[in-house]
């Protein structure tokens, strides 16, 4: 079977026998037309199966109730429950919602932007590796579809539905000090491609120096070493004397306390570990997980409500 053309509505008005601007007119039920050739454009529509959804858009204001959103990975339940939270808005406003994850790579989130766009979504919805170098979302906004950025700190001129990593992580190192821990370190994964996590070691790590505490010991994991237990017990048997651990997300920190529990140790008798984000998993463990909240699912409404006020023209 050959692959069928999209029907436009330049087939109808030429199987009509009208001029398309008259065709456009009958199907968008908008001006005169006279009955008979209406008649005609609507036969002519449905024999030729003309997709209504162009109707729809333009009734709609030239909408296409679509939302396309873009994160990082969804294996991470940070995200998972932000986008969550983003459909939880979407779907009481409407909205469909496209998702594409990018894996923490700075082309496959230009590439997702570039077809998310060119499916004609509404708005986007976007935590990336670099909003502020990403061509196609600068291109995206020229065209003027409205942008909403979750987890990213504040960037020039783009909201952001955020946390202060830097002032939450000092806080971690506070809470260290105070529990007088003085060799810690800070575990990241992907630390050059998340603005997140930098921000989160510059916070803990600006902390120590202001209250005369070493410097944390900056711990760059691959995802493997994340995964693998044994390796990371390892890592982390090597850096002896380590009595407290920042890790840059939740899930790091409890790859921390099962690697802890394999070194014949347990959190938080032996070694204090924090994570960061809140997701809900952290509150079923054995040890339930000490973190900073930050309530993902309730950032992905907050960004979604801030995009469907830039949609609706308001500041």
């Amino acid at each position: 079977m050959g692959h069928r053309q999209k029907v436009t509505i330049k087939d109808v008005a030429r199987e009509a026998g009208c001029g398309i601007a008259t065709a456009s007119r009958v199907l968008n039920k908008s001006g005169s037309a006279s009955a008979e050739v209406r008649e005609r454009v609507e036969t002519a529509a449905r024999e030729l199966g003309f997709s209504f959804s162009a109707i729809g858009r333009a009734l709609q204001g030239g909408r296409s109730m679509t939302i396309g959103c873009l994160v990082p990975s969804l294996a991470n339940p940070v995200f998972a429950e932000a986008v969550q939270g983003v459909q939880d808005v979407l779907s009481g406003a409407g909205y469909q919602l496209l998702i594409a994850s990018s894996n923490y790579d700075g082309d496959a989130d230009n590439e997702a932007i570039a077809t998310l766009a060119a499916k004609d979504v509404d708005g986007l919805i976007v935590t990336m590796v670099a909003p502020e170098r990403s061509a196609a979302l600068m291109l995206a906004r020229r065209r003027g579809l409205p942008v909403s950025l979750m987890f990213h700190d504040p960037i020039d001129g783009f909201l952001s539905a955020h946390v202060d990593n830097f002032a939450a992580a000092r806080d971690v190192a506070q809470r260290f000090a105070a529990l007088g821990h003085t060799n810690t370190a800070f575990l990241a994964l992907r630390f050059s491609s998340s603005d997140r996590s930098r921000n989160r070691y510059a916070g803990f790590r600006a902390e120590c120096r202001a209250r005369g505490l070493p410097d944390p010991v900056l711990i760059e994991l691959t995802e493997a070493e994340a995964n693998t237990p044994e390796t990371l017990a390892g890592i982390l048997a090597s850096l002896g004397g380590l009595t407290a651990i920042f890790a840059s997300n939740d899930f790091l920190a409890i790859a921390v306390q099962k690697a802890t529990r394999l070194m014949g140790k347990s959190v938080p008798k032996d070694l204090s570990v924090v994570g960061f984000d809140g997701i809900e998993i952290g509150r079923l463990l054995d040890v339930p997980l000490a973190t900073i909240e930050t309530a993902p699912d309730a950032m992905g409404r907050q960004a979604t409500h801030t995009l469907l006020d830039l949609l609706q023209g308001k500041a």
